[in-house]
């Protein structure tokens, strides 16, 4: 994950960072009132989703640009919501880290502990059990559910491409139709102007109407050259929209592996937790303990493994949304 330490990703911790201790400091202090985690969207976003909003009402978006922007912000608001999540279990997590660092002040031997040693750690134990889940509600049904929505609107904006390049295809052949049609008009006009030269009535006759052809003949070129320009046009916004959510349904489902798997070792610690705690026995605590000690290292990278890969799918949201923005509104980002 080194090679990902961009400025940009730098710049997200240190904003995530900033608002979780703020939040926790005020959750910690009895005379803050409570601040909300729940709009950090509004300063992480790319643009930001009002914009998009202002953006959508004052043009003729096509609805399939639509359907990504309300996709990628859900994405946001997922990645949101795990960063509350993480940031919840860290703090649950200090529990068991308290209990780690009191049994390193105790003798290695359990049996010489005393018996409030003992009821302080079975204590801390119940405290942990009886925690909720933080991840609990990131539930692979969820991840599933956004997988399949991802899937559908890629599928839509490949096939809508593809009757773009279509339709592409015989705008350019009617474009060169027209192109030679307006050769030959004005081949005519010359004619015409030739006759002219002789002084016949027909080429006299001959030559409004030729010119009035070949004035005809050119509205129709310019015409295709401009629906083929707004056609190309919303091709690159299509495909600058698809590529994106291909990367983020790929982030996604990344995500929802790591989550799965911190959610399986929460409820495992939980678990044991519970049933040491039950149990008052100094040889199962001395086990569960030792469990939670071996395995403390794993948790926190695998923890610090997900809140990175969140972090770098917050970049890849905006740096696709950028990359819309910029088809429908070149110049936006500079």
């Amino acid at each position: 994950m080194e090679a990902f330490r961009t400025k940009s990703f730098i710049d997200i911790c240190s904003k995530v960072k900033d608002q979780l201790q703020s939040t926790n400091q005020d959750r910690a202090s009895p005379l803050s009132p409570s601040r909300s985690y729940s709009r950090l969207s509004d300063f992480l976003l790319e643009p930001p989703q009002e914009l998009v909003a202002e953006m959508i009402d004052n043009s003729e978006l096509h609805f399939l640009l639509i359907d990504y922007f309300d996709g990628s912000f859900e994405a946001c608001k997922i990645c949101e919501f795990l960063l509350q999540r993480i940031n919840q279990t860290r703090i649950n997590y200090c529990i068991i880290q308290r209990i780690i660092s009191l049994t390193e002040t105790l003798p290695a031997d359990y049996s010489s502990y005393t018996d409030d040693q003992c009821r302080i750690k079975f204590r801390e134990l119940d405290s942990f059990a009886k925690l909720d889940n933080p991840l609990s509600r990131s539930s692979p049904v969820q991840f599933r559910l956004i997988h399949d929505r991802y899937r559908l609107l890629l599928k839509r904006l490949r096939s809508k491409r593809r009757k773009i390049v279509r339709r592409e295809k015989l705008m350019g052949l009617s474009e060169k139709a027209a192109r030679l049609s307006l050769v030959i008009a004005c081949a005519a006009l010359g004619f015409g102007a030739i006759v002219l030269a002789v002084h016949t009535l027909i080429g006299i006759a001959a030559i409004p109407a030729a010119g009035m052809l070949a004035f005809m003949k050119k509205l129709k070129c310019d015409w295709l050259g401009l629906k083929r320009s707004k056609l190309a046009r919303l091709d690159a916004q299509l495909d600058a929209a698809a590529r994106g959510i291909f990367i983020l349904n790929g982030d996604m489902d990344t995500i929802s592996r790591l989550v799965k798997r911190l959610n399986d070792e929460i409820e495992h610690g939980k678990a044991i937790a519970k049933m040491c705690a039950q149990s008052r026995n100094r040889q199962i605590l001395e086990v569960v303990v030792n469990d939670f000690e071996t395995h403390e290292s794993c948790f926190r990278e695998q923890l610090e493994e997900l809140e990175e890969h969140v972090y770098l799918s917050f970049l890849t949201i905006n740096r696709a949304r950028r990359l819309v923005i910029e088809e429908i509104a070149p110049g936006y980002n500079d």
